[in-house]
């Protein structure tokens, strides 16, 4: 076990699969100690089991991170348990491809969901995890963006592409309103990852498409992604903050 994040705690949501899984287990690695946030209560207590294998220490609590009071409950668990709180890395997010599509056809049903789980959720954590962050003496917080909100689609996601885009701008708000108190905040904008959450979508014509549109030949690891996020969680990136990392395999700079 490294100590790139010895010392520090991290909540992080949406940490049931994915790269959430991937950046519960990687920041223990670094030494942190992890809250496992997810909807899901067999899956985050499985990543708290993974983290305890690995050598680390993990809570896992559960609950809907579009629900204040949920968000609420779950911050104070790890803080009990912890005793305090430096990093939010907020992963949790939806990809309903088949529910979220153009303004044309989009529900106005899946459209506040999909905002919900994927914009006010972090307005819910960011608002209860920094008053921790503050008497921890500052810390990071990691946006989970995405390419969509840096470009358009002939396949609409529209309320998904919204709530990403708003993100960006949540990111450099609270960047400079937290600086003083040496609260980092920074969003990462993953391009195409093999996740749980895209499997359904990723057919093999599907696949073979991004593979042959991205630069780089392939598809993102959830590691790939975790590790951009140790980096922002660690001090290596200390005099960052309202920055936006791409992370696509060249996908945006063609």
């Amino acid at each position: 076990m490294a100590d790139r994040l010895k010392g520090k705690v991290a909540f992080i949501t949406g940490a049931g699969a994915g790269m959430g899984r991937e950046a519960c287990v990687l920041f223990a690695e670094e030494g942190a100690r992890v809250v496992v946030a997810d909807i899901d209560e067999n899956a985050a207590t499985e990543t708290a089991a993974l983290v305890e294998a690995a050598g680390g220490q993990a809570l896992a609590v559960t609950g809907d991170v579009a629900i204040e009071a949920d968000v609420s409950r779950m911050v104070e668990q790890g803080v009990r348990q912890f005793g305090a709180l430096h990093v939010l890395h907020n992963n949790a997010g939806v990809l309903w491809k088949d529910r979220d599509r153009s303004v044309l056809e989009t529900d106005e049903t899946w459209w506040d969901r999909v905002m919900a789980i994927n914009l006010k959720s972090v307005f819910w954590v960011t608002k209860h995890g920094i008053p921790h962050l503050r008497a921890a003496g500052g810390g990071s917080i990691i946006m989970m963006g995405s390419v969509s909100a840096l470009a358009g689609f002939t396949r609409a996601q529209d309320a998904y592409t919204a709530a990403k885009g708003a993100l960006i701008s949540l990111t450099k708000s609270l960047a400079i309103q937290f600086a003083r108190d040496q609260i980092r905040c920074n969003v990462i904008h993953p391009g195409i990852v093999d996740t749980p959450l895209q499997a359904p979508y990723l057919t093999e014509a599907i696949r073979r498409e991004f593979e042959t549109g991205i630069p780089l030949g392939r598809i993102a690891h959830p590691r790939e992604i975790a590790y951009v996020a140790l980096f922002l969680a660690s001090d290596e990136s200390s005099f960052m903050t309202g920055a936006e990392l791409v992370v696509d395999g060249g996908f945006t700079a063609g």
